[in-house]
């Protein structure tokens, strides 16, 4: 499927089936961009919700593809639209190849943060947008202007900045280890990003129909985890991992690919960086990890880098 120009807006199922998100005052490259950015701006609070849960990432992944598979249910039983879950075969396949995409992009962030660090993982990770650009020009045949190319850029810069990587450099050791982590995040951006073309060209499905599945197939990848090594012990912990599937996959998830069903993939590269951009900016409100000169100084070129997005060249 081509693109005659860079900002216009792909034809897809998703437009009609996601009409629950319009926004009637918007342009459908508008409201694409308003949802986007409303499903980073959660997702950057998902840190938080892992560390106040304090459970092994996948009890944490397991719990939160269970939560928001309910909460999925629940809202499309609540709205009647329970008969989108019903796929066609190959939408079937690309909404299941979806779910073990992101079940491995999990498991490889988890580990690659464990070998480096979360700064350094999150860097390394978040070149997946630009994974996504160089894939959409090659497979999707859409025209990316030099002026995005360059945002893009910047944007990962300012992210390399504010999470700390600058500093973090000066004294780490590139040991095996370290290395390995590295190539893991790689892949996970590798899957991400696989994950984000499949969304915008799959026929037949919607974004409910989307996360729906995705959940379920992080159930099944990952619950001989808590079947063999226990339930979690603390009541509390229980509401952190229902927020984690209810908020940051339930809701966050449905909004992303609502969203992306709207842009053209170089605007979707570029507003995937909202998510990390409000991680960081959540670890410093909450737990009052304050951010250096240069952490500041690539908040505010991510900040520039996002806003840029909105152009059309």
């Amino acid at each position: 499927m081509k693109s005659g120009a860079d900002d216009r807006v792909m034809s897809s199922p998703l437009h009609t089936r996601t009409a629950t998100f319009a926004l009637p005052a918007a342009s459908p490259a508008g409201q694409g961009a308003l949802l986007m950015t409303a499903g980073g701006l959660l997702l950057g609070t998902l840190g938080a919700f892992v560390e106040e849960a304090g459970q092994h990432p996948l009890m944490a992944v397991c719990f939160r593809c269970a939560f928001g598979g309910l909460a999925l249910l629940a809202w499309a039983a609540a709205t009647g639209r329970l008969r989108e879950l019903r796929l066609p075969p190959k939408a079937l396949a690309a909404a299941l190849a979806c779910g073990v995409l992101m079940v491995a992009n999990w498991a490889l962030f988890f580990a690659a943060i464990e070998r480096t660090s979360i700064g350094v993982a999150t860097v390394v990770f978040h070149v997946q947008p630009l994974w996504v650009m160089g894939f959409g020009a090659w497979w999707l045949h859409e025209r990316i202007g030099a002026r995005r190319w360059l945002a893009a850029g910047v944007a990962l810069l300012g992210l390399a900045l504010a999470t700390g990587l600058a500093e973090h450099a000066q004294g780490e050791p590139w040991s095996t280890r370290y290395l390995a982590g590295l190539a893991m995040c790689l892949g996970g951006s590798l899957s991400y990003a696989a994950v984000t073309l499949i969304a915008k060209r799959v026929q037949g499905a919607s974004s409910l129909a989307l996360a729906a599945w995705q959940c379920a197939v992080g159930v099944v990848l990952t619950a001989w985890w808590p079947l063999t090594q226990g339930w979690p012990a603390q009541p509390a912990a229980w509401g952190w991992l229902g927020g984690l599937g209810v908020i940051h996959t339930g809701l966050a998830y449905v909004l992303l690919y609502a969203g992306m069903a709207r842009l053209p993939t170089a605007r979707i590269a570029l507003l995937q960086f909202v998510y990390p951009f409000a991680a960081v900016g959540v670890d410093w409100l909450v737990y009052g990890r304050s951010l250096s000169a240069l952490q500041s100084a690539g908040m505010l070129l991510m900040g520039a880098a996002l806003w840029s997005a909105r152009g059309k060249t």
